[in-house]
């Protein structure tokens, strides 16, 4: 029977009647909206039995009454067997609020039109149908179901009396079995239509599909009742012995009805939970797509829009009169509610509810009358009688609650299936919410500094996007440089230094507010964006800034002279938002900031600053005779295994001493070399020069591998596999011997490309390694799909390890995931004996970093060599190093 209830914010109630279906509309929730439903309702209950009482006149009229004394207790008799073949109903839930009864009350309706007239039928109908509505408490719809039982069985007799006259049966009392058949169809065909308009005047929404696929199987069902009814009447009045056979097919359609509605719930549950799949995914995509920065609508990392439709979903499915989504993405944020259904009581939940701290991930199943005290004080709280609760769980932590409250069916309350359903519903929501907070994780990755917890340039570029938009000609952006950090790395260590640009951070945080974008670019240089600030008051608010940055700096005990450079550039009056460019104003604030001298530490742009990008393009020109001039050499940093600590190989980095612009860093120079293209001829040097020691190794009986730095250049070069194996063929190298680092971002900037280059390296048996891992933005999404052999953890987690508890705990997850991978793990920035010794005791497997020795040209590595290892025989004949402690 069509019960519907299409908002879910009331019980469905419902009436047996003839056929195989019957029902009425829901009780409207007590809104504003709900009474004007309830009055035009009314006013259909009016019409329908108004229309069914002149109905009945007619029918009754038309056809004869002949009284006999055996209607005496043909009409009890009659009145029992509608209300058993009710009670025998078989109820499946269509969605929310719509329910479709599987009864057997054709059977006496098709027996009724041979046996009794249809003033008795219709009597026996109306004390059965309101018999069953009084017991079970449900007299809200009296008046409905009176005029549509008067309907259908007013309908049911019309019909039959048709067809009687259309076959030529005569006048006679009887009916041949054509007609009761057809008439028979009729009464739930009435009642269907009848619901179905009741759907339509309370406004409710229902799909053609819906509507025409449940009347369909209600005809069908009803046939087949209608047909064993005829068929037994037929069969045991005319042979009464055969009653038990009679019996044997009613108990079989009722198990095939019953294997039916199973049937029919899988299907149901399997749409259901392929619905909620899809939401949570197209969700994700959201999520995903959302630019970095933006937080529309979210509270503790949830959106609460998105998850409103799976609310709404899952409710609709388990035909719950509310379901309460609580979710968040990490442990330190309130759980935030999401309600689909009968408005939550605004209680907050204590902080011992029950429900909120079960453990496991599985549902559980409260009923009020049988909860403990405190389960039942809590159901209270929710003005709940009934409840499924499942936790949603991560692998550590807690990442919300599910909660669906008072089933709406009035047949039963939460069965197995429901249970079975929310459960399976359930894992798929964990994943997701686990999957998102990857996700949040990897996006915060990608668009902020690890050190600091501020933008890095690429969120710096993508946050300052719709401020440029709104302050086009108001915009300045800072370029601040600490001129210390060099110094203080070398004198201390890497691990001061990155205090030193702590504080830093600290301080241009507090100077600027916490609402100005912020950025670490690198090293010890920053960028911020003011909005609003006329060109004119830049200077003032850049010297406010260099002042509060070059204060002392209390290190621990040490106190640290800083200085600060700061560049600005402002936007034009000619520029408009729509092609004010951020990287462009970076650009001119790093010209200004390496424009700086001596007592100026704040400059503007101004465009004859432009002989910067001079220098630039005289390295740029100068390079290649740099190489022939031995200008450019290659320094060797060893690595170490543990715990054996032998040396295992080194890495090659290369140096430039300019005769003009003396010596030149790495990140000076090769971006510069890697833009004008010049990057295969650096690799080129680099990888040749690398090879010619590690020959000279060999010959010496030491097999010492060699690493060397890849460009995302490099593997765009199709030919550049073939070159490699030409130098390892040239120098006569096992290819074993040969390491390519490269950076994960670079390869996934264009992965296409780079992807088949790397495989082709691997396949000539060169080890790759994955350098600066753990600061990549997809690290853990792309490992997979690269063909490498090694991961380096990034140094600034290796530093950090003594003195941060995330850093450590960083660093060993690397470590046991690279494990897990069959990944070789390779620790960068080792300073410190305490870091070797715990990166031995988690199992890493290399070391590399100044605690073993700084990178070092070809001479001072020899006699690094010979001073700080011994040798000793390997197992294949060859010389071992080990490292003198």
């Amino acid at each position: 029977m069509p019960d519907t209830n299409a908002h879910g914010d009331a019980v469905a109630q419902a009436q047996p009647g003839p056929g195989a279906a019957s029902g009425t509309p829901p009780q409207p929730a007590a809104s504003a909206e709900a009474r004007t439903d309830e009055r035009r309702f009314r006013a259909y209950t009016f019409a329908v039995l108004s229309l069914g009482l002149v109905a009945a006149f007619a029918v009754g009229s038309w056809q004869p009454f002949h009284w006999d004394s055996k209607l005496l207790w043909i009409g009890p008799v009659l009145a029992v067997a509608f209300l058993l073949a009710e009670q025998l109903g078989i109820n499946v839930d269509v969605r929310s609020g719509i329910s479709w009864t599987i009864s057997f009350t054709e059977i006496p309706l098709v027996i009724g039109f041979f046996v009794a007239p249809f003033e008795v039928v219709l009597a026996a109908h109306l004390v059965a149908g309101i018999g069953t509505l009084l017991a079970r408490k449900v007299a809200g719809r009296v008046l409905y179901n009176a005029g549509a039982f008067l309907l259908e069985i007013t309908g049911a007799f019309a019909v039959a009396g048709l067809v009687k006259y259309a076959v030529g049966a005569g006048t006679g009392d009887k009916f041949p079995w054509v007609a009761a058949l057809a008439g028979t169809l009729t009464a739930p065909l009435v009642s269907t239509l009848l619901a179905l308009a009741a759907v339509r005047v309370l406004r409710r929404r229902m799909r053609v599909s819906t509507a025409v696929r449940l009347t369909a199987r209600i005809l069908v069902v009803g046939f087949v009742n209608a047909s064993v009814g005829l068929s037994g009447y037929l069969v045991i009045s005319n042979t009464p012995k055969a009653w038990p056979l009679v019996l044997a097919v009613f108990l079989g359609l009722t198990a095939l009805y019953w294997a039916y509605s199973d049937l029919l719930r899988e299907q149901r549950d399997m749409e259901a939970l392929s619905d909620v799949s899809l939401m949570v995914a197209r969700s994700g995509q959201l999520a995903a797509a959302r630019p970095a920065g933006r937080a529309d609508e979210l509270v503790g990392g949830v959106d609460v829009r998105e998850w409103a439709t799976i609310a709404e979903r899952i409710k609709d499915q388990l035909a719950a009169g509310r379901v309460v989504l609580r979710l968040r993405l990490e442990a330190k944020d309130p759980l935030r509610v999401v309600v689909a259904g009968d408005d939550l009581p605004p209680a907050d939940p204590a902080a011992d509810d029950p429900l909120l701290r079960l453990p496991g991930a599985h549902v559980r199943h409260f009923r009020i009358t049988e909860a403990n005290p405190d389960v039942r004080a809590a159901l209270l709280d929710r003005g709940a009688q009934e409840a499924l609760v499942v936790p949603l769980r991560s692998a550590n932590q807690l990442l919300g609650v599910v909660e669906a409250h008072d089933r709406l069916s009035r047949w039963r309350g939460f069965g197995k299936y429901d249970v079975q359903l929310l459960g399976t519903m359930a894992s798929h929501l964990a994943t997701s919410l686990d999957n998102r907070r990857l996700l949040a994780t990897l996006r915060h990755d990608a668009y902020h500094d690890p050190l600091t917890g501020h933008l890095n340039r690429l969120g710096f570029r993508q946050v300052a996007k719709e401020p440029l938009r709104d302050f086009a000609t108001n915009a300045v952006v800072l370029r601040i440089d600490l001129d210390v950090f060099s110094t203080v790395s070398d004198a201390l260590g890497y691990a001061w230094a990155d205090r030193m640009v702590i504080a830093a951070a600290r301080r241009i945080r507090d100077a600027l507010g916490p609402d100005v974008p912020l950025a670490r670019l690198e090293g010890a240089s920053f960028a911020a964006l003011l909005v609003g600030c006329p060109p004119e008051d830049a200077h003032h608010a850049a010297e406010r800034l260099r002042e509060g940055l070059s204060a002392p700096y209390p290190v621990d005990r040490l106190s640290v002279e800083a200085n600060a450079m700061i560049g600005y550039a402002t936007t034009t009056p000619e520029e408009s938002g729509d092609v004010v460019d951020i990287e462009g104003l970076l650009q001119r604030a790093d010209v200004a900031v390496r424009a700086t001298k001596g007592g100026e530490e704040v400059r503007g742009y101004v465009p004859s600053m432009g002989q910067i990008f001079l220098r630039r393009f005289q390295m740029v020109t100068q390079f290649r005779q740099s190489l022939e001039d031995g200008q450019v050499s290659v320094h060797y940093q060893p690595k170490i295994t543990l715990p054996n600590r032998q040396v295992a190989g080194v890495e090659a980095l290369v140096r430039w001493v300019h005769p003009e612009f003396g010596r030149l860093g790495p990140d000076e120079f090769v971006p510069a070399i890697e833009a004008a293209g010049l990057i295969g001829v650096l690799t080129s040097f680099v990888l040749g020069e690398a090879l010619k020691r590690c020959r000279k190794w060999l010959d010496e009986g030491l097999r010492i591998s060699v690493a060397v730095n890849l460009s995302v250049r490099n593997l765009a070069d199709e030919d550049f596999p073939n070159k490699v194996a030409r130098a390892l063929e040239h120098h006569g190298i096992p290819p074993e011997l040969l390491t390519f680092e490269l950076t994960e971002s670079g390869v996934m900037s264009d992965p296409q490309k780079a992807l088949p280059i790397l495989r082709e390296l691997h396949s000539l048996g060169i080890v790759l390694a994955v350098d600066d891992f753990g600061t990549g933005y997809s690290s853990l999404a792309y490992l997979r799909q690269l063909p490498v052999d090694q991961v380096k953890i990034d140094k600034s987690f290796v530093l950090g390890m003594g003195t941060d508890l995330g850093d450590l705990a960083v660093v060993r997850s690397i470590v046991e995931l690279g494990h897990s991978l069959g990944l070789t793990v390779v620790a960068e920035g080792v300073e410190e004996d305490v870091a070797r010794d715990q990166l031995e005791a988690m199992g890493c497997d290399v070391a590399q970093g100044y605690l073993i020795s700084r990178p070092l040209p070809e001479d001072r590595l020899e006699a690094w060599l010979q001073a700080r290892t011994a040798r000793s025989p390997g197992r294949h004949s060859e010389t071992v190093l080990t490292l003198l402690t």
